[in-house]
Parts: structure tokens; C-alpha cells; sequence
């Protein structure tokens, strides 16, 4: 018998990062020696992704056509087909669809962030209006949720949250665009949280970014410098935070017009200088604040003791 690999990759990533020419989720196959076959996978970052397997041509082993696998770190593997008979060989085809992130995580929605910049900074906050995205689907979404953190001067911008970078991308130069578009032509990053939610800070100064892929980063850690959209515009940062809803492979093959977004998007509750607790309004001013309850709940004793040293 041939043995057939059909290796169809699409990539559904957060804000439209990567496309399916780009998908960093590689899936080998690798023959043992009890006649087993493992599907092992390698990437570029320790994010979390959900991983859609389907098979064809099933021969000597029990599988459904369809597998759903959650994965994490830079290599493992994703899946292992035994045989029914030792005796003989297993065989299938099949074909993979990725999605960025942990699939339905069961987050806290009271959680508190700090705002985006150093304690003491007054921030203008906006909520940045839907732009259609592949991933996003052409319908806003009911929970839409991003905000534009505009500052009078050029800042730092912070971690809102403990998490580990999953992608960073300072490529571009700052560029004139209309303020709420979701462009993917911004230096940005993305964050993944304890609780598997994703939070991408998009709008760096080229060459600011300070952290790489793989660092833990804890509130307040800087992340890199804001920048301007244009000459006429303010200094800012555009947040969100999401998380992945759906990894139904067959909504993503429906028409432009029935497109759905397969990521959910958090309202955060932020700490700040007159609240500890704020939902943020657009178009209004905040004060970045911070307290050692915020900026440590989610810190291991260990991580504590190395920030006390400092």
C-alpha cells in the first residue's frame, strides 16, 4: 500500500498574525519499532495551540476521522496511531488545521490587569472599532473588546499581567494608517496568560521591543517604547485579550458573509489610581497605578524572592 501524507495546513492565528504559507507548527511522522506512529510536532514558541487532526484511509488501527489535541512547548508529540495487529503496518493520511491558543480556558472575568504604562502615567483610553479580519469574521463580534491607551508624550509600555511572550514582530517602521484599523503592519507582540487567555499589544516603536519569545514577563515589566501613527496623531498602544472559542474547521470554509470569529475577547477590570476595579470607558483619562496585591497574585515564591532581591 502507498502511504499517503496530505499535509493541509491552515493556520487561524490571533489578529491575523500569520497565514496558512506561515503556519510555525510543523507535524512529522516517525515509524517506532513496535510498528506504532507518532505525529510529533515542533514550533517556534511554548505557546499553547489546538490542533485539529483529520484522517483518511484508516488501515490496522482504531481512530474516529477526526482528532482535537491541545498542545503546548516547542516540541512533542501530538498524537499516537497503534496497531490493531502487530503484526502489520499502520497507515493513514491526513491533514492538520492549527489554531493559536488553549481551546474554551475557564478564565476569571473579575481579574484585575494594571493599565498598560508606568505607575504615575495619565492615559487617554479609546476603543478601537471593528475592522473585518479572516479570524475575526466579517460580523463584529457581541464581546468586541479593544482599546487604544493614548499617552501626551512617548512611554514605556508595561505588562499588564504575568505571562510568557508567544510572538514578537518589530518589523515596521511607524506608518500612517487610520487609527482604528486592526492593521497587521504594527509591531506587536502577544502574551500568554496562566489562565490561557492572550493579550496582543500592537503599535511599538521599531527597535523598542525588549523582550523575546519564551520570557516570562510580570506586571509592570516594560515591553518596549508606544509610537504615533502618524505626525498629527498621539503617542499610543492598541490591547486585547482573547481567547479561543472555536476550532470548528468547517465554519472557516463558509462564505465571506457567514464568517464568525473563532476568538472570544475578555473586558478586563483595571487597577487604577482612582479605582482598583475599573471597567474603562472610552474617552476618558486614567492614572496608571499599581500595589504589590496586584502586581504579585500570580507570582511563584520563587519568582517573589528574585523580585525582592532587585
Amino acid at each position: 500500500m502507498i502511504k499517503k501524507m496530505i499535509l493541509s495546513l491552515l493556520l487561524v492565528y490571533s489578529c491575523g498574525q500569520l497565514n496558512a504559507q506561515e503556519n510555525p507548527v510543523k507535524i512529522t511522522r516517525k515509524v517506532n519499532a513496535d510498528r506504532s506512529v507518532d505525529l510529533e510536532f515542533e514550533k517556534p514558541d511554548p505557546g499553547s495551540y489546538t490542533i485539529v487532526l483529520k484522517f483518511g484511509d484508516i488501515s490496522n488501527f482504531n481512530s474516529s476521522d477526526q482528532e482535537q489535541i491541545g498542545i503546548k512547548n516547542y516540541s512533542g508529540t501530538v498524537y499516537t496511531a497503534k496497531p490493531e495487529n502487530k503484526d502489520r503496518q499502520v497507515n493513514f493520511s491526513y491533514t492538520y488545521y492549527t489554531f493559536r491558543g488553549k481551546l474554551n480556558p475557564k478564565y476569571n472575568a473579575d481579574f484585575v490587569y494594571i493599565l498598560p504604562y508606568k505607575s504615575g502615567t495619565k492615559v487617554r483610553v479609546a476603543e478601537a472599532g471593528y475592522l473585518y479580519t479572516t479570524y475575526f469574521g466579517t460580523t463584529t463580534p457581541e464581546d468586541w473588546k479593544v482599546y487604544r491607551f493614548y499617552t501626551q508624550d512617548e512611554q514605556p509600555v508595561v505588562a499588564v499581567r504575568k505571562g510568557i511572550i508567544v510572538d514578537v514582530k518589530d518589523l515596521y517602521e511607524t506608518e500612517s494608517a487610520n487609527e482604528a484599523s486592526y492593521t497587521s503592519k504594527t509591531n506587536e507582540l502577544t502574551v500568554e496568560h496562566a489562565d490561557g487567555t492572550l493579550a496582543t499589544y500592537k503599535g511599538f516603536k521599531k527597535g523598542s521591543i525588549s523582550v523575546k519569545v519564551g520570557e516570562t514577563v510580570f506586571p509592570s515589566t516594560v515591553l518596549g517604547m508606544n509610537s504615533k501613527t502618524n505626525s498629527n496623531s498621539r503617542y499610543g498602544i492598541l490591547l486585547s485579550t482573547i481567547y479561543l472559542k472555536s476550532a470548528d474547521i468547517d465554519a472557516r470554509k463558509k462564505g465571506v458573509k457567514e464568517s464568525k470569529s473563532i476568538y472570544g475577547f475578555v473586558t478586563p477590570k483595571f487597577f487604577t489610581a482612582a479605582d482598583p476595579g475599573a471597567i474603562l470607558a472610552a474617552q476618558q483619562e486614567y492614572t496608571a497605578a499599581d500595589s504589590p496585591e496586584v502586581l504579585q497574585k500570580e507570582l511563584s515564591k520563587k519568582e517573589l524572592k528574585k523580585l525582592q532581591k532587585q
